[in-house]
């Protein structure tokens, strides 16, 4: 697999227009699975093909049962300068219900760990609105999170995805369904509770100390230019192509193995880029750039955007500030609902 990457590293590495890198993410599944070693070798793959900001950030993708403290004494040595921990919850029951392999121990141990091993800059995922939780559980979350002094925390409400054991067990009534209501308290409890604490809302799932916003993701939110290496991996041109990289393993080693790459395209249609823009626009505190908006796009869209906007803005759904459209803060909970009226569909 290792060998594969490079080889698509090589294969690609004309794709991205700017040489000089902001940020290098490893995500996607469970990297933490790669040894040290294997981490090393892909990022010195990634600095003969390309150049490295001297404030440029490195993430890694854990699951808390794969930091002992070996594997982040190694990991130490490298360059890696930030850890987003997939904790999800502090207490078993949580845990077992999403079916993660770790317990609330490893959750809390794996934090400190990490930090003893000189890792400052970590992100945590929490899940809100579980049916084995409360607003009395998700407070003592919160509570730790902050004891723990995370400066970063990605928090997401639990959702029912199909063909999964969650889905089966509450279609045989052994596990009540997630409630709305429920998730939107403590929603907003949590953005209340972490902006008393120091913390920015700066995208309706993340939130972050200043000085420790997501580079990488932010760069997503603000459309920017990306290339992502390995099965299933997303690309996109910062224009109008995305492209993602098939997920089965054996079929991308075997393209990569005759340098083939392994990866479908797509081209994005004007209206498919306006949608794109306003929904991502929409979820963070930027708002959508309405001057840009206007350089990019046609009169036919923007016509029919300042129709769609046109209620919303008088209800106080939506505002402008600072030539920004933008969602208050009090009604992002219902963001993507909101995004998604402006569609052209």
């Amino acid at each position: 697999m290792i060998r594969a990457m490079k080889t698509e590293i090589i294969l690609r590495k004309d794709e991205l227009q700017d040489k000089n890198l902001k940020s290098l993410y490893f995500g996607g599944g469970t990297p933490s699975i790669l040894s040290a070693d294997e981490i090393g070798s892909l990022i010195d793959e990634v600095l003969r093909h390309f150049s490295f900001d001297k404030d440029i950030e490195i993430t890694l993708e854990a699951n808390p049962d794969d930091l002992d403290k070996n594997f982040l004494k190694q990991l130490s040595k490298l360059p890696v300068n930030r850890l987003s921990i997939g904790t999800q919850s502090f207490f078993d029951e949580d845990l077992k219900l999403m079916n993660r392999a770790h317990n609330a121990s490893e959750a809390e141990g794996s934090i400190k760990r990490a930090q003893d091993s000189g890792f400052e800059n970590l992100s945590i995922d929490l899940i809100y609105g579980s049916p084995t939780s409360n607003l009395e559980i998700w407070k003592e979350n919160l509570n730790k999170t902050i004891a723990l002094e995370v400066p970063h925390i990605s928090s997401y409400a639990l959702t029912v995805e199909p063909k999964t054991a969650l889905e089966n067990w509450i279609s045989k009534g052994k596990v009540i369904s997630p409630k709305e209501e429920e998730q939107n308290r403590e929603f907003y409890y949590l953005s209340d509770f972490l902006k008393d604490n120091g913390f920015e809302h700066y995208e309706v799932s993340n939130f972050a100390k200043p000085g420790f916003y997501s580079r990488h993701n932010s760069s997503y939110w603000k459309y920017k230019e990306y290339l992502g290496i390995g099965p299933s991996a997303h690309s996109y041109n910062g224009h109008d192509i995305r492209s993602w990289n098939v997920a089965n393993n054996q079929q991308y080693i075997k393209k990569l193995s005759i340098k083939n790459l392994a990866k479908e395209e797509e081209l994005l249609s004007r209206e498919d880029q306006f949608n794109e823009m306003i929904m991502i626009g929409l979820r963070t505190i930027w708002g959508v750039d309405l001057e840009s908006l206007s350089s990019k796009f046609s009169d036919r869209i923007l016509e029919h955007f300042q129709k769609e906007i046109k209620a919303k803005l008088e209800e106080g759904i939506l505002i402008t500030e600072n030539n920004h459209l933008k969602i208050p803060e009090k009604h992002w909970f219902m963001a993507d609902g909101i995004a998604s009226d402006l569609f052209i569909v």
